[in-house]
């Protein structure tokens, strides 16, 4: 196996391959072995850069959770457009399509990763925190522009929202919810403050 890959190479090829493991075998699969092994390189790559696995660990989960922020801004840019539940019913299933759900399921996993996470993210899930960041932002927008009543609470609203998507994406052997349950769930959460 090879062991000269540089550090910017080695990191993305073996957060990638920790994408497909936990989106193919779940998070009871990933070893410091399946994740080089994914990512074709020598088990030592893993530890010349990491300090362990649970570090490895920590900043894949924290890299994930940065990998949110274009997502964000993306909503962000839509407040004003298209319909409320339209925009967030997209979000939710883009970002809980994807890892985020196995992210979460990594997270409360393995105890000794929670600790690790908690030395620089002090409260919170990685990942489902950011998505309720993102979505109280944008709900915030959409009230300023007047699309929402103006005592609705965005920052009530996100989490429920949160939860309600990761109830319905959970599942990952199953098959995804239909766009019309994501929306049917959206409605739901924010149809009393639609304007």
């Amino acid at each position: 196996m090879p062991t000269g890959v540089p550090m910017g190479d080695a990191r993305e090829r073996l957060f990638d391959a920790a994408d497909r493991i936990l989106l193919r075998d779940g998070p009871s699969a990933l070893t410091s072995r399946a994740v080089t092994d994914e990512a074709g390189v020598a088990k030592g790559v893993l530890h010349k850069h990491f300090a362990d696995f649970d570090g490895f660990l920590a900043a894949f989960v924290l890299d994930r959770a940065d990998r949110l922020d274009e997502r964000a801004a993306a909503l962000l840019r839509a407040a004003g457009s298209g319909t409320v539940a339209g925009n967030l019913a997209e979000a939710l299933t883009a970002v809980f399509g994807s890892v985020a759900v196995a992210v979460v399921a990594l997270v409360t996993f393995r105890d000794e990763l929670r600790a690790r996470l908690r030395e620089t993210w002090p409260a919170g899930v990685p990942v489902l925190t950011e998505i309720a960041v993102m979505i109280r932002d944008y709900l915030a927008a959409e009230r300023e522009l007047g699309r929402l009543a103006p005592g609705a609470d965005p920052e009530g609203l996100a989490p429920m929202l949160v939860g309600t998507a990761h109830l319905l994406f959970g599942d990952r052997t199953g098959a995804p919810p239909t766009e019309a349950a994501v929306r049917s769930a959206v409605d739901g959460v924010i149809g009393a403050v639609l304007v």
